[in-house]
């Protein structure tokens, strides 16, 4: 398999920092602060993503058929 180096920006840096913190716990007040965000709302897009991976894992579980 024949690969290419991937350019890194820090933009994506940034972004891929703010989503591990989010994903393990970190509240979504400190890590707007530690990204220097001065609106919540700007940092919310991380955490939609964070919701949208959550929901991806959730639906990974087989539907059970339970009778009782």
């Amino acid at each position: 398999m024949l690969r290419f180096p991937k350019h890194i920006t820090f933009h994506s840096a940034r972004h891929t920092n703010a989503v591990l913190l989010l994903e393990n716990g970190a509240d979504i007040y400190t890590v707007s602060k530690r990204l220097g965000h001065r609106e919540l709302r700007t940092t919310q897009i991380y955490a939609k993503i964070v919701d949208s991976k959550m929901k991806e894992a959730a639906e990974i579980i087989p539907e059970l058929n339970i009778e009782l």
